[in-house]
């Protein structure tokens, strides 16, 4: 009898664990297409713009699901909702900035490095204690990211430092949600976030208002499907699966997007990317492993 029960549990847990891992595949391969339209979009379309019409569509595409579950919008924490969209949509528009200006690959991979920040903001600021493995993982994480900067070198990209300033804003962001997560569903945090975006990013959008073209206009809406789709589906994929099985597969994005940059654009990947993204994946893999020894 409790074989029995253990075989079930054992065929449950591998049939979750599939279903977070293939969750994320299908977000890895989202990303790539929304990293490629904000690419294509550049030079054509303000960032201003292209962050409003991200979070309009968004919201847009969500609605049905707030019709029909009009109780996640449920809050207490209007604020905290405003904050929270307000760094989004700055971390957003540097992103914007990053990758228009320089590589795909490059950007992709110093956004990888948010976990490490978010680790030292948790010692800081939450007063998480912090472990030996943790520590490790940070150091290493940053030492991947001064590889992908390489600030002394001559291929040295200024661009880049906007996705390091995007990094360190999406992990302030993180933070937040780890306070505001255990009280409130992730349905009322997307929700939340998106419909408090709108307004705020109206502001800087009519300013650098220039009416796109039917085909931009069909790509802007694509994008911000995609944004609100893949919010719900990475929270989804966690609830299904340990972080540090589904952490990692994240960087599934990385050969994804220098294949798509290469064949789209013409860019070709060095080998400092590939280190320095080599060595930021370790980081998060030991900060998966730390997360899982803890809840352990």
């Amino acid at each position: 009898m409790f074989s029995l029960i253990a075989d079930w549990k054992d065929t449950h847990l591998e049939r979750n664990a599939l279903i977070g891992v293939s969750i994320m595949l299908v977000v890895a391969v989202a990303n790539t297409i929304d990293t490629l339209i904000v690419r294509v979009l550049a030079g054509q379309v303000s960032p201003f713009f292209m962050a409003f019409t991200r979070a309009a569509f968004g919201l847009l595409a969500m609605l049905p699901w707030i019709l029909r579950r009009p109780e996640i919008l449920v809050t207490r924490r209007y604020g905290l909702h405003l904050l929270r969209a307000a760094l989004k949509l700055a971390s957003l528009l540097l992103l914007f900035l990053a990758l228009a200006q320089a590589p795909l690959v490059m950007v992709t991979a110093i956004g990888y490095a948010a976990p490490v920040f978010v680790s030292i903001g948790a010692w800081i600021v939450l007063r998480e204690r912090p472990r030996a493995l943790r520590i490790l993982a940070v150091i290493i994480g940053f030492g991947g990211v001064l590889v992908l900067l390489n600030p002394r070198g001559a291929s040295f990209e200024p661009a880049l430092l906007f996705a390091f300033a995007s990094a360190l804003l999406l992990a302030a962001i993180q933070l937040m949600l780890k306070v505001m997560g255990a009280r409130e569903s992730s349905e009322t945090l997307v929700a939340w976030n998106l419909i408090a975006t709108v307004p705020i990013a109206l502001i800087p959008a009519i300013w650098f208002w220039a009416t796109p073209t039917p085909v931009e206009w069909a790509l802007l809406a694509l994008q911000g499907a995609i944004g609100a789709f893949n919010q719900l589906m990475v929270t989804r994929a966690f609830q299904y699966a340990d972080a540090s099985l589904i952490a990692p597969i994240d960087f599934i994005r990385l050969p994804l997007i220098a294949a798509a940059a290469w064949w789209a654009f013409g860019e070709t990947v060095g080998m400092t990317a590939w280190i320095g993204s080599t060595i930021i994946l370790v980081s998060t893999i030991l900060m998966a492993l730390s997360t899982r020894r803890i809840s352990a």
